[in-house]
């Protein structure tokens, strides 16, 4: 697997996958019904920040993640990034090594933490994984997310000191 700054012809492979995830409607807060042009401006960012895909055999687009200053001004030296990893690989380590790369980032962009705004408490694979990189659910907003088939669930904000 290899991570590099995404390209602008790299959409056409985002793309799909941001339509899906986001389209289920059970891990991201996005219009269910966005289209490409929308998604493409909240996905694809500029520097400072920095949109990445992971990519495996023939260049296939596995992942794909976002790194930002989570706020400007007086939170600028806290983190935050946004993850998708194709459902066709799921569990395969492409959403660990996004995670280690924007870490790496952070770090070496120095950041001093990295937050996760709205981690949803029903996505317990992407609970399990940021824990297992040392987040920690600082808090958990109830009833702020709502699930297609769990209901009204909720968000947690999770930390992590670099």
């Amino acid at each position: 697997m290899v991570i590099r700054d995404a390209r602008s012809e790299d959409w056409d492979a985002i793309w799909p996958i941001f339509r899906q995830i986001v389209a289920a409607g059970e891990t991201y807060g996005y219009d269910r019904d966005i289209d490409a042009s929308d998604a493409r401006r909240i996905w694809m960012l500029g520097a400072p920040a920095r949109t990445v895909v992971a990519t495996g055999s023939e260049d296939v687009v596995l992942g794909t993640a976002t790194m930002y200053a989570n706020r400007g001004g007086p939170g600028s030296h806290v983190a935050s990034a946004s993850f998708m990893v194709d459902p066709r690989h799921a569990g395969q380590g492409t959403g660990r090594a996004l995670g280690e790369h924007v870490i790496e980032w952070a770090q070496q962009s120095g950041f001093r933490a990295i937050q996760f705004n709205a981690v949803v408490e029903t996505n317990e694979r992407a609970v399990a994984l940021w824990r297992s990189l040392g987040f920690e659910v600082l808090a958990t907003v109830p009833e702020a997310f709502d699930h297609p088939t769990r209901g009204y669930v909720g968000l947690h904000i999770m930390h992590r000191f670099l």
